[in-house]
């Protein structure tokens, strides 16, 4: 079974990459939605990282990742 996500990647105060992840992102979203998310993100300043806070953009990708089952749980 595949399973999605939509990664958010933000640069920190100190220089390094934090990525915030979204499961399940819809499938018609459009880059100009994830990236006015991630600028409300920045504007907001609504998460921070050990890093400090989140300060610029770096990227954004869908991340599908394919599953099988050999022993249900």
């Amino acid at each position: 079974m595949p399973t999605k996500r939509l990664e958010l990647i933000f640069q920190n105060a100190a220089g390094n990459r934090s990525t915030l992840a979204v499961i399940d992102p819809r499938e018609d979203l459009t880059e100009a939605e994830v990236r006015a998310a991630m600028e409300l993100i920045l504007a907001k300043n609504i998460f921070t990282s050990p890093g400090g806070d989140l300060v610029a953009i770096v990227g954004a990708r869908i991340v599908t990742r394919e599953v099988t089952d050999i022993i249900a749980a």
